[in-house]
């Protein structure tokens, strides 16, 4: 065991395998996330600035809204511009200390969205079924309580799987990723892992279970609550209010349930990269696509600005 300590105090820094070694694979990889980053980063920026410009959007579903795309912003910030770089280099290091943060700050992101979602959805529940207490019952401190407790549930959750990773004795130092993932670093242990996994697992199914477990309730009331209103105009502008959330909310949930429940490969390092790379990139790119198309409000602010501007 002290020859193992010894060992994990050796590593400084670790070395990234990545994707691909072959030269036009990595062109075309560094040209599709450095697009999705560049729309990640105006578009959640954008959503940001119309939010605090227009008076009209300040309202709870909007004010976590600008929570989640500042979520996705740090997020895509955490990982991208460092996958950017090490596409085109010959080796693709990062300090221990750095991967320790990276994965620690990456973690906190990730379970605060999910648990952002299940607000949100909590949100759409009372703007559908009560909709004349709305502004009374989502008031400012329970919606800044709401998306405190995400976000410091996000970062408990994270501290726990970091600290349990980097206090095994680690023997290598080549991590078969992009990034410092989990399970990835787990694989470098000297020790068995068998408890570092069951952890990572506990902690994944509350992650994902409690707040979809929000989220299936909260949209079972909303659908029993439409199916009373007796229009199709009336159904159809209360669905309209939650179309954009249920979308984001299938995207997400969906990837995970899919990657986890689904049938076991020999490729699973390979999908581990694809979920990561998905949560990193693809979904921080597509939540502002999603709000900003299938929102009215949204559209309206926007050409309200650009009249301004012009």
């Amino acid at each position: 065991m002290d020859q193992e300590s010894a060992n994990q105090t050796r590593i400084s820094e670790f070395i990234l395998l990545g994707f691909s070694n072959d030269w036009g694979t990595q062109v075309v990889l560094f040209v599709l996330i450095l697009a999705m980053y560049f729309i990640t980063v105006l578009g959640n920026s954008l959503i940001l600035l119309l939010i605090w410009l227009d008076s009209r959007l300040h309202t709870p579903m909007y004010f976590f809204l600008s929570v989640l795309s500042t979520v996705d912003l740090c997020y895509g910030n955490s990982i991208a511009p460092q996958m950017l770089a090490h596409l085109f280099s010959a080796r693709k290091l990062i300090p221990f200390n750095s991967c320790v943060l990276q994965l620690c700050v990456s973690l906190a992101l990730g379970g605060s969205e999910f648990f952002l979602l299940g607000a949100m959805s909590y949100d759409r529940y009372v703007a559908v079924c009560y909709p004349l207490h709305y502004t009374v019952i989502m008031d400012g401190g329970l919606c800044v309580g709401l998306a405190a407790s995400c976000l410091v549930a996000g970062f408990l959750n994270s501290l726990m799987e970091t600290v349990i990773t980097f206090r095994l004795p680690l023997c290598r130092n080549v991590i078969n990723h992009f990034a410092c993932e989990t399970l990835a670093v787990l694989r470098l242990a000297c020790v068995d892992i068998s408890f570092n996994k069951v952890m990572v697992a506990i902690s994944g199914f509350l992650v994902i279970m409690l707040p979809c477990g929000l989220v299936l309730f909260s949209y079972i009331r909303i659908v029993i609550a439409i199916l009373r209103i007796r229009s199709t105009r009336g159904r159809h502008k209360a669905f309209g209010t939650c179309a954009s959330h249920l979308t984001v909310v299938c995207m997400c949930f969906g990837a995970t349930i899919f990657t986890y429940l689904g049938p076991r490969s020999a490729s699973s390092e390979d999908k581990e990269k694809m979920v990561a790379l998905f949560y990193a990139v693809v979904a921080p790119m597509l939540n502002p696509v999603i709000y900003s198309l299938r929102n009215k409000e949204v559209i309206a602010a926007l050409r309200k600005l650009v009249e301004k501007l012009r």
